[in-house]
Order: structure tokens, then sequence, then C-alpha cells
């Protein structure tokens, strides 16, 4: 039975009889795909931490294994696991790093992102203080452009801590900075391989996850104080692509949970399409910007279609 097909994640394979008694014991979960150098960096970064995680978890899905992890010890008091997966998508390797992580604590990132000394204790420290009905994201903070017109994406740069529970009508957690305990996916279910970068629908596998949580009672908290920094690696040339990509994602989610009976995600759906026509309006004097805005509504509406058409009850966990 295929992910797609599974309703509810099974017990984690990975997971070792005894060890979840040690409730501050923690799994770091990294996926990458062709970027070695980041890879590296963003390992090196969270190895230089005041707290090093128990485990790293490190899911490869590149064309080739990485240089220098491979087969590497990177000298750290824990466990370093790196697998070379066959799996393709930024959500199935997720959801393979969750099946062979073997702590109660799992902690999220990416890499193309640099973690600062305190990140990974500001999280393990809350959420051993929030218990297991809390979800943790935080800051995520785009670094200096490495070229000129450099960009990252997906960021978020707010000093005010916040909690949300229920329908609060918006997208907040941030996939690079993120943590929760095991047991969460046991009831929630794993990430939806149909969604996220890598898939023909290539983001919003956060947002799907993010709306299953708050539609399941598990209240969702920003940590400000639990910081990373993206990297701005993204050049222009990349914007409009991703912009669609974004699109894509966003539409296929919204479509995902539709329902007749319950209007909530097609007014959220609706009020989307509202700004993004009222932003291309507001940006007509910039062109490129505009340009994005007006890709980003193609996608969502291409993204939303095509699910409709080809995948409407296809995708994993449609109820909590």
């Amino acid at each position: 039975m295929s992910d797609v097909d599974r309703p509810h994640a099974p017990p984690p394979s990975g997971a070792v009889p005894g060890l979840e008694a040690d409730a501050k014991r923690c799994s770091l979960i990294l996926c990458t795909r062709n970027r070695p150098e980041l890879l590296s960096e963003a390992v090196a970064s969270v190895l230089a931490g005041r707290r090093a995680p128990d485990e790293i978890v490190v899911i490869d899905q590149s064309d080739a294994p990485h240089p220098e992890l491979c087969g590497a010890d990177p000298g750290m008091a824990g466990d370093f696991r790196y697998v070379h997966s066959a799996s393709r998508g930024l959500s199935r390797g997720v959801n393979e790093g969750i099946r062979l992580a073997r702590y109660p604590l799992l902690v999220f990132t990416h890499d193309d992102v640099v973690v600062t000394p305190e990140w990974l204790g500001t999280l393990v420290d809350a959420l051993v203080e929030e218990g297991p009905e809390v979800v943790l994201t935080g800051q995520v903070v785009p670094s200096d452009a490495e070229e000129g017109g450099g960009f990252a994406p997906s960021t978020i740069v707010d000093p005010k801590p916040a909690r949300y529970r229920g329908r609060v009508g918006q997208d907040v957690i941030y996939p690079h900075n993120m943590a929760m305990h095991r047991a969460v996916f046991e009831r929630v279910g794993p990430l939806d391989p149909l969604l996220g970068p890598g898939t023909s629908f290539p983001s919003s596998e956060d947002n799907d996850l993010c709306h299953r949580l708050l539609e399941a009672g598990y209240e969702i908290r920003y940590v400000p104080e639990a910081v990373i920094y993206h990297k701005a690696w993204r050049t222009r040339s990349d914007y409009l692509q991703l912009r669609w990509g974004y699109g894509r994602g966003q539409g296929a989610y919204y479509a995902k949970h539709l329902d007749l009976r319950d209007r909530f995600m097609a007014r959220r759906f609706a009020h989307d399409v509202r700004q993004r026509f009222v932003r291309l309006v507001r940006r007509w004097n910039e062109p490129l910007g505009a340009l994005g805005e007006l890709t980003y509504l193609g996608g969502l509406l291409s993204g939303a279609a095509q699910w409709l058409l080809g995948f409407r009850g296809s995708g994993c966990c449609n109820a909590p």
C-alpha cells in the first residue's frame, strides 16, 4: 500500500523501544537533492550549535551520493545517518526520514539554510515544555543575496510570538524550521506525496500539513527565538518558475480540501484569487512583480483544475 492509499501513518519502523522514555532526545531530519555544497553548510551549522541533535537523518535524493557525507562520520556525539534514497519528491523524503528516525522529538529543516547556535536547543526546550499537542515553527530570515538579484522565498521575520488554533485562515508553518512529537504523524498521517517540490504540484505540502494539524485540534506555536537563515541562492531567472510552482501547489491544496458541505476552503481559495488580482493592479508599474502575480494566479487556477479533474480523492490524509 502506498502513502497515498494510507489514511493514517503506522508507528514508525525506525523507533527504538525504550528510547521514548527520554523526552528530550531528538532526531533532526533533513532532505536534499543535488545541492551538495548547501547541504554541507547546513549540516555544519547544525553541528556548530550549542546543542547537537541526538541523531541527524539525511535523506539525499541526489543523482549521486554526497562526496563527503556518504559513509562519513561528521564528528557529532550522536548518530549520523545518511541515506542515498531512490525516492523522489520532498514529501516522500521527509516521510522516509520520519520512518527511520529513532527518537520521540522530530525537528525538520532544509538543505539551503544556516541555523543559529541556539536554534535547536530553543525548539527542543519549548517542545518538551509544551507537550505533544503543540507543534512549533520559528523565524526564517533571508540571508544576504549571494549574487545580484538573489532572493530567498518563504521567509518570516517577526519578533512577536504567536499561537494558532482552529481555523485561522492562513498557513502558519514554515517547514525549514519546524518541530513536533513523533506521535503527531501517527495521528494526522504523513506529508502528502502528491504535493511539494519534485511533484506536479511543487509546493504547499507544508500548508496541507498545517491545515490537517489545526483541524485535528493541535496548536501551532510560532517561536521567534528559534532563528534560521534561508540562503538567498536563487536568482531572478528562477523567479517566475518559482511563482508558477507555488501557485500550482497552493491551488492543488485548496482543491484537495474543497467540500460542498463546508465552504471554509472555498472561501480561502476565493480570497486568494481576489488578493492576487489586487496585487497585480498595484504592481502594474513593476513589470517583474506584476508578471509574478499573474504567473502565480495562473498556477493557482491550473493546479486546482488539474487536481479536481485528475487527483480528487487521491491525496493522503484528506481527514485527520
